[in-house]
């Protein structure tokens, strides 16, 4: 009877742990897939107890990783038995390979404990990238655990692994080592296009940039770096449905890069294809952001958008662009890693158990051809230039004789054109001057038969507003450079013949710090023409008095001050005043000033005007 007790005890044991994985202290890690049991539930109903009472849905797994491929509609359980042969309770961990599966429950079934782990159910105390659960097997014990995983964001691949504490956490150090010093790289190579995209301006730097700065950002995901140290549990969520942006932007940045480094704009067709590829790029990311139902279908316009970048560069290698070969190299490695990583995902074959870093050698190395490549392209830019640069001397060279004969020959032509120009404005300036004098004596002659004194006051006024330019000319006709002219000698001329025209004791003090424009001295000169009739006028009924004109020049303002110490006038009264009306628009139409009047206590009218305005008589 005691025999028949131990042999229905083995069998029960046989049965109920088919196969178990025997594990013991000094096993630093082991393949635990290819020991497990797998059941696929596309039904996603079945609970945790029904898993356990049947007996018939797992089947037998022999393969160290599967891959399910894009897979949101059904959970994968897992059913794995491990056996403690050693006098010795020991601790292990089960890692799961994979940072981006969605969800991850993991069943204790002795000790009823369940854990959840995954993208969206990371543990906040976990330092590793990939998940793990930490197993406590006691001395000469066999345990059942079972696992159930789904992932809605990328292909479902499942690879399990057991650890031994220690060994694990020292592999873990490693493999973040390794991947620090990949984006340390990276972050180099970004730093270093950035500043040469500073130097030189190029665009193609810049896109680049983008480009590797994308590659980092993509990687940090897709090796769980950024879940672990970048974001916040909270974030993943947003994340994960903004996956097709993130996957996006270094390929839109390389598009941009091959668009501008290849210059494809040459090719017309082509350049138009790109662009109605990167519109149609841009639209599909919207959608498959805004819906989840068809995220099997999205990797196929970005395979056909990078295909299409690879016959581009072929196409510019073949019309002898020398930059075309290195981002031939460039697409090479990358389609080599690209090639890897599906074979390695399909369970084909896994380039990481022989190269266990691959894809960011591969990525370093792109990432270095294409900087030699954008180098090579600064050295070419560089040797066209010295090219042109002496092309440019030589034609120089043969042209300077050429031109120095025309420069001599324009110039001694120029110079009897000056001198004939100056002749003949010296000479308008005369005829002007003295046709000018010829209407003063005629409006004089035409006053001295008007008895009315109205009137008399009327041509008085037009013959020294006609004064006021004619003396300018006469300046003009006396000098040799008609630029400008000395402020001083036309205002003195115009106020002597004011002081003519009216009897009167009234002192006029100067201080006249500048010269003027010719253009500006035509209007300068009527307006202080108008303001001393009107003094001589009416500011001092008694005749006497002081008049103080000043004009300097300040900050590129040339600044005119007229005051008298008179009686003033009420400046409503005097509105409709043809010599205000004339002052006011002379200032602000021809000379683009600014006026102030003052004439509550004598009169003082300041009007400025920049320097280098100016605006025609006739405006």
């Amino acid at each position: 009877m005691k025999y028949i007790h131990i042999l229905f005890f083995l069998f029960f044991n046989t049965f109920i742990y088919a196969n178990p994985l025997v594990i013991n202290e000094d096993i630093k890690f082991v393949d635990l897939l290819s020991h497990s049991e797998i059941y696929i539930d596309k039904s996603r109903s079945i609970s945790f107890e029904e898993i356990k009472k049947s007996k018939k849905l797992f089947q037998k797994n022999d393969k160290k990783l599967l891959s399910f491929g894009y897979s949101p509609n059904f959970d994968v359980w897992i059913k794995f038995t491990l056996k403690n042969n050693s006098n010795k309770a020991i601790e292990k961990i089960v890692e799961y390979n994979n940072s981006l599966t969605t969800e991850i429950i993991f069943y204790d079934d002795s000790s009823k404990k369940i854990e959840k782990e995954g993208l969206l159910n990371i543990n906040k105390n976990r330092k590793s990238l990939t998940p793990i659960f930490k197993i406590n097997i006691q001395a000469n014990d066999t345990k059942t655990y079972y696992m159930k995983v789904s992932s809605i964001v990328t292909t479902l691949i499942v690879k399990l692994k057991i650890w031994d504490s220690s060994a694990f956490y020292e592999k873990e150090i490693v493999h973040q080592f390794v991947l620090a010093l990949f984006f340390g790289a990276m972050l180099i190579l970004t730093i270093y296009n950035l500043f040469i995209y500073f130097f030189t301006k190029d665009i193609s730097y810049l896109y680049y940039v983008l480009y590797i700065f994308g590659i980092i950002l993509h990687h940090t995901l897709y090796v769980g770096v950024a879940f672990i140290y970048l974001f916040k549990q909270e974030w993943i969520i947003y994340i994960v449905h903004s996956a097709s942006l993130f996957v996006s932007l270094p390929i839109i940045a390389l598009s941009l890069f091959t668009k501008s480094f290849l210059q494809i704009s040459k090719y017309k067709i082509l350049d138009k294809i790109l662009s109605a590829f990167l519109i149609l790029y841009f639209i599909s990311i919207l959608f498959f952001i805004l819906t989840d139902e068809y995220n099997k279908y999205r990797s196929i316009i970005p395979f056909m958008l990078l295909s299409y970048l690879i016959a581009l560069s072929v196409y510019s290698a073949f019309k002898k662009n020398r930059q075309a070969y290195f981002i031939l190299v460039g697409w090479f490695m990358i389609f080599i890693a690209i090639t890897f990583m599906f074979l390695s995902s399909g369970g084909v074959f896994n380039i990481y158990k022989y190269f266990p870093y691959f894809v960011e050698t591969s990525l370093i190395l792109e990432g270095i051809v294409f900087s030699i490549a954008l180098a090579d392209r600064i050295n070419s830019l560089q040797k066209e230039k010295q090219e042109v640069n002496q092309k440019l001397i030589i034609q120089q060279e043969n042209e300077k004789q050429k031109l120095e004969l025309l420069v001599n020959e324009k110039t001694n032509n120029l110079k009897v054109a000056l001198d004939e120009k100056g002749l003949l404005l010296k000479e308008l300036n005369h005829r002007v001057k003295n046709n000018m004098q010829t209407i003063v004596s005629l409006i004089r002659l035409q006053s001295d038969g008007i008895e009315d004194d109205k009137y008399k006051d009327i041509l008085e006024t037009i013959q020294n507003r006609i004064n006021a330019m004619g003396h300018l000319h006469e300046l003009l006709y006396n000098q040799n450079d008609i630029s400008d002219i000395n402020a001083y000698e036309y205002f003195e001329m115009l106020i002597e013949e004011i002081k003519d025209s009216y009897e009167s004791d009234i002192e006029i003090v100067f201080d006249i710090k500048t010269r003027l424009k010719v253009e500006h001295a035509i209007y300068c000169g009527l307006i202080l023409n108008e303001l001393m009739t009107n003094s001589f006028k009416y500011a001092f009924p008694n005749k006497k008095g002081q008049i103080n004109v000043k004009l300097y020049k300040e900050n590129h303002k040339i600044k005119l001050i007229f005051s008298d110490n008179g009686v003033g006038y009420i400046q409503e009264k005097n509105s409709n005043s043809l010599g205000l009306i004339l002052i006011d628009t002379l200032t602000r139409k021809q000379l683009k000033g600014e006026i102030i009047i003052k004439s509550d206590n004598g009169v003082i009218v300041n009007i400025n005007w920049n320097e280098n305005e100016t605006q025609s008589f006739n405006s």
